[in-house]
């Protein structure tokens, strides 16, 4: 008896099993061709990795209100403006950038795990594989030992012969 199926393995499987997941830290790394391009990522990243820091906040807050008394002796509306240019911008920029980390963070976490799940997959779908193809096996075995008996016994085993 011919198999009853013929397994084509998904070409992604391959591409998963070669490589792994995608990390902020990786595209960090990427080499850009164009040296001025690489210069402003390296002296970014750099500048990010500084002023991304609660330290920063807190030296930017301090920074910030070295300018508070002249802003209140010079009334309301400048007290305003000192908070929304000075005081906001200095301090929720570092905090922002922090929290962003966090998340970056946490969503390279979640592809790590997402991987591994993607993976686990992959490896029992391939046990079910290996299963359904023992039980081909087994049904193939059957028919032909079913086959045998009919043709030993003078029964017919298609329904042309009946």
């Amino acid at each position: 008896m011919s198999k009853i199926y013929e397994y084509v393995r998904h070409p992604r499987a391959e591409e998963l099993r070669a490589s792994r997941p995608v990390h902020t830290q990786d595209l960090r790394r990427t080499q850009h061709s164009n040296p001025v391009v690489r210069f402003n990522a390296r002296f970014g990243l750099r500048i990010t990795l500084v002023v991304g820091t609660m330290w920063a906040a807190y030296i930017f807050t301090v920074l910030a209100l070295f300018a508070l008394p002249s802003a209140i002796t010079q009334g309301t509306y400048f007290v305003v403006v000192w908070l929304s240019s000075s005081f906001l911008q200095l301090v929720l920029l570092p905090i922002i950038i922090v929290g962003q980390n966090i998340q970056a963070a946490a969503a390279d976490k979640r592809s790590e795990e997402t991987y591994k799940d993607a993976e686990a997959v992959l490896k029992e779908s391939e046990e079910i594989q290996k299963h359904l193809l023992a039980q081909d096996q087994a049904i193939s075995d059957i028919v032909s030992r079913l086959e045998r008996l009919y043709q030993h016994l003078g029964v017919p085993t298609t329904p042309a012969e009946s």
